[in-house]
This record gives C-alpha cells, sequence and structure tokens, in this order.
C-alpha cells in the first residue's frame, strides 16, 4: 500500500516560481510514489476578505496550473475544499477538542493578527483546527509542508492523540515532510523573505502565468549585491536565490554554473536566467492555456477529484460522530 500524502493550497494571489519549485514539482514527482490527494483550500481563503468572482476565478486557476505542471488527474485525487462539507463539519468537532492555549500558541497567527490588529477574524485564529480537519479527514500518512506550517501540523497531531485516548483509536497521525534542502525561494526584491504570494511588490515573485517580457524586466531588476563574482555562498542572498533558481531550472550543477560565468558580471548572469525561466514555463503556459480552453473541462476533473475523495472524508466523519454521540 502507498502512503497517503495530503497537500492544500490556497486559490488566492498568484502561483510563482517558488510554490512550483520547492513544492508543485515534488508533488508530481512523488505521484508513483504515493497516493496523493490535493486540495484547493477555499475555506482557508476566506478567512481574509476576498471578493467572490476572483476567489471562484482563481480556484479553477490553481486547479489549472495543477493540471498543467504535470499533476494527473488518473492517479491523484485535486479537489475544492468547499465541495466537501465535511471539512468544516470535523473542523467544528475538533475545536471542541483543542484547548485555546495550543491555538495561542500558534506563531503564524500572531505574525498575521500583528498586522490586521482589530480587523483580524475568528476564522484566522481558528485556521488550525480546519487544517487538522483537512489532514484527519483522509488517514493522512504525510503532509509536505514548510518550517512556518510544521507547527500546525503538530497541533494536529496533539488533537488527534488526544481525541483517541478520550474515544480510542479514530484517527492516524500524521508526519510532516519537508522540502528538500535547497528548495526554498525567496523574493526577488528581499531576498531575506521567502517568495509569497499575499506580497504585493510588482518585482518581487515571477508568476507561472507571467509573460516573457513580465519574467524578464524582474529578473533584471532583482537583488543581488555589489560583488561581481557569481558564486553559490548562502552570506549573499541575492545573488545565491537567483543562482537556485538557475540551478532548479536548469538541472546543473552548482559547480557547472560557476564555471559558465566565471569572469562574467551580474547583467549577463541574470539575462541568461531570465532565458531559462521564460523556457522553463513555456511548456507549462501551453499546457494550462490548453486545460482551460474549455472551463467544463476543469470543473469536470475537479468533480472527479471529489467524487474519489469524498467517501473517504465521509466514513471518517460519519465514525467520529458515532464516537462521540451525534447523529
Amino acid at each position: 500500500m502507498k502512503k497517503r500524502v495530503f497537500s492544500g493550497i490556497q486559490p488566492t494571489g498568484n502561483i510563482h516560481i517558488g510554490n512550483y519549485l520547492a513544492a508543485i514539482r515534488q508533488w508530481v514527482d512523488s505521484q508513483s510514489k504515493y497516493e496523493n490527494i490535493f486540495c484547493i483550500v477555499d475555506l482557508h481563503a476566506i478567512t481574509v476578505p476576498q471578493d467572490p468572482r476572483i476567489l471562484r476565478a482563481k480556484s479553477r486557476e490553481v486547479a489549472g496550473l495543477l493540471f498543467a505542471a504535470g499533476i494527473d488527474p488518473a492517479s491523484s485525487a485535486v479537489f475544492i475544499q468547499s465541495h466537501v462539507a465535511a471539512h468544516a463539519e470535523l473542523a467544528w468537532i475538533l475545536n471542541c477538542y483543542i484547548p485555546v492555549g495550543w491555538m495561542q500558541r500558534m506563531t503564524q497567527f500572531k505574525e498575521k493578527s500583528g498586522r490586521l490588529k482589530e480587523t483580524v477574524s475568528t476564522g484566522l485564529f481558528d485556521y488550525p483546527a480546519l487544517m487538522a480537519a483537512d489532514i484527519l479527514l483522509y488517514e493522512t500518512d504525510l503532509v509536505p509542508v514548510g518550517e512556518d506550517q510544521k507547527q500546525h501540523v503538530e497541533l494536529t497531531r496533539d488533537v488527534a492523540g488526544r481525541f483517541n485516548s478520550v474515544y480510542g483509536e479514530t484517527f492516524k497521525l500524521p508526519e510532516p515532510i519537508f522540502a528538500e534542502a535547497g528548495a526554498r525561494i525567496m523574493g526577488l526584491d528581499d531576498p531575506s523573505k521567502k517568495m509569497s504570494k499575499s506580497e504585493a511588490g510588482e518585482g518581487h515573485a515571477i508568476g507561472l502565468l507571467d509573460s516573457p517580457d513580465a519574467i524578464r524586466a524582474k529578473i533584471l531588476r532583482a537583488t543581488t549585491d555589489s560583488l561581481r563574482e557569481i558564486r553559490f555562498n548562502e552570506r549573499r542572498p541575492g545573488i545565491y536565490n537567483l543562482l537556485t533558481i538557475y540551478q532548479r531550472f536548469s538541472g546543473l550543477s552548482p559547480a557547472e554554473i560557476e564555471a559558465r560565468f566565471q569572469g562574467k558580471g551580474y547583467a549577463d548572469f541574470k539575462r541568461e536566467l531570465a532565458e531559462v525561466v521564460v523556457d522553463g514555463l513555456k511548456p507549462l503556459q501551453a499546457r494550462y492555456r490548453e486545460f482551460t480552453a474549455d472551463p467544463a473541462y476543469i470543473d469536470h476533473l475537479l468533480a472527479q477529484g471529489e467524487a474519489r475523495v469524498r467517501p473517504v472524508a465521509e466514513r471518517t466523519l460519519r465514525i467520529v460522530k458515532e464516537k462521540i454521540g451525534l447523529g
């Protein structure tokens, strides 16, 4: 039996090369190894205000990008979170078993609520309970996460363990799995921060659907440093980030890349990096246009994914409700 992997991605902002290189490409490569469930987590998205029209469009855009990147609907389930009501229902039940103190320790809430201040929603505070429900509904073995999400998986394990200790073995305890070293892509404008969909700066990230001219302009403006030598050196975050992007798209080793640009300047390097990224995204963009030419086709593939996962989610929810006396 293959281990089951659950991954969620929010349909907000623009999916960028950081998402692609650090996560989506790994999801594609793991399809023969794992039983994968990919969830477009629109319920998580509404913890902050969203334009309804844009949210629906983005949900389908994300699905199209996943399929275009190589997620095979015949072997991996892709669906929209809100279409399976068991996610919200189990989240409420788990709320009743999660102490407030556990939630108050969540560092992501502290960071985001500090920016939002009085406008912060209860949903943002409760985000980890919904994430726990997402994972536990599917008897998940492994959850791919970045370091910023590790704490949420730990809370998921804690609440699952607490429930199991009261009602007997019910939930499988998932394990986090982390991206390989060097997979983290930083912002082009600020290489001290991870590339983010929520950053508004025009030169911060390269979107998967960016035009070739937009990609070239962003890379030419990307932050480097005052030195000239093109080397992989983590103490030089700007050039190190750009070299990491080059390595990920080209498949060349660090030594090969350094030799290629020995004696050359940043302008030469950036121009070639831009073409490597443009060429690397061209097939994905072409497949995206094919998948989305008929909007009904994306909806059909999402419905297929939903049909595969719904019985698993509803079975888990039914067992939980029986154990606690609901229904």
